[in-house]
């Protein structure tokens, strides 16, 4: 009878030792789950005061002790390791697709097509008139030039050392800065002859000139000797060429001059639209600097969000948004736009929206701010295509 007391006794005993095992090393185990989703903001030493909270060693036996100091030591150690912040990590393992499709930037080519739609459109309130080969042949051209400024800003920038660390720089994926500059200025000349070609037939000397305009715009801002983005000049550059230059341009393109008494007239609607324009495509170009200016600052590019400050910064763009907005409504109400264009326009508030509360919520988290400048893109196309259908409704209402 004693010894089956006994016996029962150490059973009892060793069944106590094994719950007591099993509960530590299931804490220990949580913790240790938990570490993935806890380490983009958490360092290593908070990591490891975690975990020596989590395993209570008074509750352990000597043995089992020493071997949950071991496992304390051990994951410590790899937490210092991993301390690394998760942005750089998610940047070491871009896939390359995903790198090929920031190369190529193709969400960005929406600034070719934005004035030449509205400028189309706005010579269609006037005229009546579409031509849509010509209009197609200046899409396509309009493409090139954007295309050469593209690689013509990866080769300089690399020039600089401004693309350095840029992964998606094409200079760097190619391997090639004197390929990469050949195919840019390709693309270049295939791109004024196309909209030379267009000119002529549209018989209008003008509209040429502010073309080259906008391409003369483009070269200062970013080819030797001007660079004249390193100045912090690059936004007013982007607004003239791709607003009251290029807009204005295409208007004038899209009106035959032989069916126009001297030819299209440059009205105030026109140049309310080409601002529009101008400052949508401004905003692009701005926000897309919040995740280089560590990078800008150190080859000494002076862009305005080195100048004022990522927190400044997103400040600006709000200011932008709100005055975007109030020239629509002021525009409209002095009828400078129809009505429709004011309707219309007015229906992206919601995107503009949301530019602003993203910059303002990420202005300092380079790893999500890149994307500010889809989000202005996605402004910038849909209010474009509201302002466009906005004027020619307006044709088809009024005339």
């Amino acid at each position: 009878m004693a010894s089956t007391i006994c016996n029962i006794n150490l059973v009892g005993a060793g069944l106590n030792n094994l719950h007591e095992f099993l509960s530590a090393r299931t804490q220990f185990t949580r913790s240790h789950m938990l570490w993935p989703l806890s380490n983009s903001f958490l360092g290593s030493s908070n990591l490891c005061h975690h975990v020596q909270k989590c395993i209570n060693p008074m509750n352990t036996k000597p043995v089992r002790k020493k071997q949950l100091h071991w496992h304390r030591q051990t994951y410590c150690e790899t937490a210092g390791e991993n301390s690394v912040p998760s942005q750089h990590k998610n940047e070491e393992n871009i896939s390359k697709a995903t790198l090929i499709w920031r190369a190529v930037k193709l969400p960005i080519y929406s600034v070719a097509l934005v004035p030449l739609t509205v400028g189309t459109a706005a010579s269609y309130l006037q005229t009546g008139v579409f031509f849509a080969r010509r209009y197609f042949l200046l899409l396509a051209s309009s493409a090139l030039i954007i295309a050469w400024l593209n690689l013509s800003n990866d080769v300089y920038d690399f020039d600089t050392g401004a693309d350095k660390n840029k992964k998606e720089s094409v200079v760097n994926m190619v391997g090639s800065r004197t390929g990469t500059l050949v195919a840019a200025y390709v693309l270049l000349a295939l791109g004024i002859v196309g909209l030379a070609l267009a000119s002529t037939e549209a018989g209008n000397i003008q509209s040429i000139l502010l073309l080259l305009s906008a391409i003369g715009c483009g070269y200062i801002y970013q080819c030797p000797p001007f660079r004249l983005s390193y100045h912090g000049l690059g936004e007013p550059l982007c607004f003239a060429a791709f607003g009251p230059f290029a807009t204005a341009a295409f208007y004038l393109i899209q009106g035959n001059i032989s069916d126009v008494h001297g030819g299209l007239p440059f009205t105030s609607t026109v140049l309310s639209a080409s601002i529009f324009v101008g400052i949508t495509t401004t905003l692009i170009l701005f926000c897309s600097h919040f995740h280089q200016v560590e990078g800008d600052q150190a080859v000494g590019k002076f862009s305005p969000l080195v100048r004022i400050g990522t927190r400044r910064g997103s400040q600006v763009v709000k200011v932008t948004v709100v005055a975007l907005y109030a020239l629509l409504f002021i525009f409209g109400w002095s009828k400078t736009i129809p009505l429709t264009c004011t309707f219309l326009c007015a229906l992206t508030m919601p995107t503009g929206h949301l530019v602003v509360h993203y910059v303002e919520e990420n202005y300092n988290d380079k790893a999500k701010i890149f994307m500010a400048k889809y989000y202005c893109v996605r402004l910038h196309a849909l209010f474009g295509a509201a302002l466009a259908i906005g004027l020619v409704a307006a044709r088809r209402i009024w005339c």
